[in-house]
């Protein structure tokens, strides 16, 4: 199926075909978030889940997961802007959320089975409240936070790395990494949602709606990992 070929950029449409965009933006959002969580529930319960995520993490292992994974989601992003497929647009978004999803498969099984339940829950519920409020600052204030975008590109790759370095000399990052890696995930979703009515056309709420996600996946982890931290 092919997408309309009138699409103009959403900051030049009118308020209906605004709204419109918004509202597939974010319902694409909420199902990739449950199919993200679906995914991950049945991940958990395969009984290779185990062994793959050993293989993930062993030795340099973690290195080249990172580097497949950053490829993937260049991909991904790339097929869910695809301005003549809608089909490749989806095949886009669920790529992401598998990749994700495989991604969060070895941080996961790292907790205790006993407290896994309550670290998750509970960060997911911190994760979708500080989303959620973070979109309400951007929605409210209507503030243009593209300038954040030269920060998060020199602290991204500052916190890239800091990852590599722990990989490859055992370096510990400790909490203090994660809550920074929180904020960084905050000023990514602040960026992201000022975006959605600047950077994309109409017709690609898909791929606005994965950019989201990914921005919240991001935030996600980190705040798993404060609250996995906090359990030990």
């Amino acid at each position: 199926m092919s997408v309309p070929v009138t699409a103009i950029p959403v900051s030049s449409a009118g308020s209906s075909e605004r709204a419109q965009f918004i509202r597939r933006t974010y319902g694409h959002l909420a199902l990739a978030i449950l199919a993200f969580a679906g995914l991950e529930s049945q991940l958990l319960r395969w009984p290779g889940a185990q062994e793959l995520a050993q293989r993930m993490t062993q030795g340099y292992n973690w290195l080249l997961v990172m580097a497949a994974f950053a490829f993937v989601a260049t991909i991904a992003d790339r097929w869910a802007r695809n301005a003549t497929s809608i089909g490749q647009q989806y095949l886009g978004l669920a790529l992401a959320i598998v990749a994700q999803a495989v991604l969060f498969l070895p941080l996961l099984l790292g907790i205790a089975e006993e407290a896994r339940g309550s670290v998750v829950s509970s960060a997911g519920i911190i994760t979708l409240l500080l989303a959620a409020g973070l979109t309400a600052v951007v929605v409210v204030t209507r503030k243009d936070f593209s300038f954040l975008r030269t920060t998060l590109v020199v602290t991204g790759f500052v916190a890239l790395g800091l990852i590599v370095a722990s990989i490859l000399i055992g370096l510990d990052l400790g909490l203090g990494f994660a809550a920074a890696m929180v904020a960084f995930a905050a000023g990514s979703i602040l960026y992201q949602t000022s975006n959605v009515l600047r950077a994309y056309r109409t017709d690609q709420h898909v791929a606005a709606s994965l950019s989201l996600f990914a921005s919240v996946a991001l935030l996600f982890w980190w705040v798993v990992n404060i609250a996995a931290g906090q359990r030990r």
